[in-house]
């Protein structure tokens, strides 16, 4: 297993934090120098607060740990594409590179919706590189909404 598998891994284990809180399980880790500086998973609902997306969560993290709101030499590892809010984040974040597990075809904004990171002129770019670990990203989230309609069926 290489160097980018192992971060997408541990973003997959914050996406299970996610899961068994039966929020939408997306995990973010954010890398500087080799080592994960930062991590999140989505808290939305058990926050009831919009904002708290993984991304999200894992930028404050690695700001605070690092004392800067710039993370220009840092990469983050996302388990599923952003959407506009994150990706715009990421941007202003300056992160250079951002690995992901699986596209969202419904609400991504790295390529799949639209793409921030590539058809806007910005004052930052950030590199893409979509698909790692991909059949691992896409069945947490098939099997999550599969309990997910189970739960809510057991509750009419």
């Amino acid at each position: 297993m290489g160097e980018k598998e192992h971060f997408m891994k541990e973003a997959l284990k914050e996406a299970k934090k996610a899961y068994k809180k039966l929020e939408i399980p997306v995990g973010a880790v954010i890398v500087k120098d080799g080592e994960i500086i930062a991590r999140g998973h989505n808290v939305k609902e058990e926050k009831k607060d919009t904002t708290k997306h993984a991304e999200i969560i894992a930028i404050q993290k690695a700001s605070k740990k690092l004392d800067n709101w710039r993370l220009n030499d840092c990469e983050m590892y996302v388990t599923l594409e952003p959407c506009p809010m994150c990706a715009g984040a990421i941007i202003q974040s300056r992160i250079k590179k951002v690995y992901i597990g699986t596209m969202d075809e419904k609400t991504g904004a790295c390529g799949s919706v639209l793409n921030l990171f590539k058809d806007y002129k910005f004052n930052h770019r950030v590199d893409l590189e979509a698909g790692l670990l991909k059949e691992n990203c896409e069945e947490m989230l098939k099997s999550f909404f599969v309990e997910l309609r189970k739960i809510k069926k057991n509750m009419e």
